[in-house]
């Protein structure tokens, strides 16, 4: 099924070999905010990008991406070159060139305030928790079916807001907690490639 709104563009019309998956890890730029809780679905596609020893290069729609095979799958890793809440304007032109037929050959890679720090989910489409990168790639997609990972990052102690919460770099033990989870959840974005969201929900939830 073609996602409405995404017909070929003028941009991308008949480029790219089609993708049999695309990773996206949303994030901000900006070195201040690396190392934040949330871009932890970046330093996922970072650890993708190291395994197999490709270099996230500016291309479509304003996202540093790179293509890298596994088995024979094609694998696209991408983290948006805007800002969290405009995600979606990065997102659409990637899936415009790899999989415009498809949209749960999407994954994005996201923090998760309703998961305890480490914990990582699978899941595909539903709803999207608040999380203002999800809500911008729905709303240029037009779908909410996309493959998300979910990377917990806790709920904010006391009264501190959501937003303070994920813009600010975890302490020692967490950080620690946190790197585990980001090797896990590039894993998990590897089984959903071989074998399927499925598989990898038994495996993760």
């Amino acid at each position: 099924m073609r996602l409405p709104g995404l017909g070929p563009g003028r941009a991308d019309r008949g480029r790219g070999t089609p993708a049999d998956l695309v990773a996206v890890g949303l994030a901000n730029p900006g070195s201040e905010y690396v190392g934040t809780r949330h871009n932890v679905g970046a330093e996922v596609v970072d650890v993708l990008a190291e395994r197999h020893r490709a270099r996230l290069k500016r291309a479509v729609g304003r996202a540093l991406s790179a293509e890298v095979r596994m088995d024979q799958r094609l694998l696209v890793l991408a983290v948006p070159g805007v800002f969290m809440n405009l995600s979606g304007q990065t997102v659409a032109p990637l899936v415009r060139r790899y999989c415009p037929d498809d949209v749960t050959r999407l994954v994005i890679v996201h923090d998760e305030l309703d998961l305890e720090p480490g914990r990582i989910k699978v899941k595909v489409g539903g709803g999207l928790a608040g999380h203002n990168g999800l809500k911008s790639v729905k709303a240029h997609l037009g779908s909410d079916a996309f493959v998300r990972v979910r990377l917990g990052v806790g709920k904010p102690p006391g009264r501190q807001a959501g937003a303070d919460h994920v813009l600010r770099r975890p302490g020692k033990a967490e950080r620690a907690e946190l790197d585990v989870a980001v090797a896990d959840a590039a894993d998990a974005v590897e089984l959903i490639l071989a074998e399927g969201p499925d598989r990898a929900m038994n495996r993760y939830n």
